[in-house]
């Protein structure tokens, strides 16, 4: 069994709490996403998983086991890291068996052949057996190191920003073979990123931590749809949530930055947990519909073409919203453009405390 559980984790370094009374559930055979900014936290959760560090509080489980004394050895994890950490003067085959050779596992020479051969093939490796690792390239590299893991057999494999070296065209190739990898061994994954892409194309569920707490776990579904706070809002999802102060009454919302109003339905009066006074109200992108006939009249600031769909930021006075519109559609800089939200997935976010009005309820 490799289900991970953290039960109220406090580590610090100095007077720098990396995390804070942290409490987090991965279950057996899941795909899990560490989430957040740089210095959120995420790499020291792996390394207490790992075992590379040690709690100040708390308590560790793996498999049911209260793992917290042990070493990284006795918890049976296998790492996979930003940096390859391979031996250059090995051969991939010498560096696939690397792991096996130590003399606590004591292997027949044929384990270790028929390991070393089926997690070639996992990773496609196999035409590259031969060759030095230092004469790959950074994909074949990274895919060595996570054949290296899986001769291992671990119970769970911990990822730390495997894919950030790498160019967008074999990221976004290693991404789908991480997840059909995980489908074809059945093991637990826990993957640490900063790229929300990563974690939404990914993930089976998804933590987002932020100054060593976490702020939101759920699906990635849940994370763009519901978020809990304006820090998920704002962090996940490309191009980021439209946030705007505004004061609600009687229905009526006015956009302070903008100076415009736009009218609540009942849909946006529920959602919004019927609060009133000031507010931020959340727009996603595609949630804006742009037309002549919409309420609202707005100037095109910019207009970025993404192929398949064109990212168009709205000004309204001192406000700029961005909203996603079809490619062919012809919008250029300066044109004069009406819109008008949709009123079921517009967000209210308490200006105190950031919480989503609708999931406090």
């Amino acid at each position: 069994m490799a289900h991970v559980r953290l039960q109220g984790i406090t580590k610090k370094f100095g007077s720098h709490a990396a995390v804070s009374d942290l409490d987090l559930e991965i279950a057996d055979g899941q795909f899990f996403v560490l989430l957040g900014p740089t210095g959120a936290g995420k790499t020291t959760t792996l390394r207490l998983i790992a075992g590379l560090e040690r709690p100040d509080s708390g308590t560790i489980y793996i498999g049911r086991q209260n793992v917290t004394g042990w070493t990284p050895a006795q918890r049976d994890i296998a790492l996979v890291l930003q940096q390859f950490s391979l031996y250059p003067r090995y051969t991939v085959r010498e560096n696939l068996a690397f792991p096996l050779k130590s003399p606590a596992r004591r292997l027949a020479r044929s384990t270790i052949d028929e390991r070393v051969a089926r997690a070639a093939a996992i990773v496609r490796v196999e035409h590259l057996l031969d060759r030095k690792t230092d004469r790959l390239s950074g994909g074949e590299m990274q895919r060595v190191s996570i054949g290296r893991a899986i001769v291992r057999q671990p119970r769970i494999f911990l990822m730390d920003e495997p894919l950030s070296n790498l160019d967008a065209k074999l990221r976004e190739a290693l991404r789908a073979e991480l997840k059909d990898l995980k489908t074809k061994l059945g093991a637990t994954f826990l993957f640490v990123t900063h790229d929300q892409i990563e974690a939404m194309s990914m993930g089976d569920r998804i933590a987002v931590l932020n100054a060593g707490r976490i702020t939101q776990v759920g699906t990635p579904y849940e994370m763009y749809n519901e978020p809990n706070d304006v820090f998920v809002a704002a962090f996940v999802g490309t191009p980021t949530m439209n946030l705007l102060p505004a004061e609600v009454k009687d229905g009526t919302a006015l956009a302070t930055a903008g100076g415009f109003e736009f009218s609540l339905d009942g849909a946006a009066r529920e959602r919004f947990a019927n609060a009133e006074g000031p507010l931020t109200i959340g727009v996603r992108a595609e949630d804006i519909r742009i037309g002549p006939r919409e309420a609202i009249e707005a100037v095109a600031h910019g207009v970025e073409n993404h192929g398949v769909e064109k990212i168009v930021t709205l000004r309204i006075n001192d406000c700029l919203l961005r909203a996603t519109i079809p490619a062919a559609d012809p919008i250029a800089i300066e044109d004069r453009i009406r819109f008008s939200f949709v009123p079921e997935r517009l967000h209210g976010f308490d200006v105190k405390t950031g919480l989503n009005l609708r999931r406090r309820q």
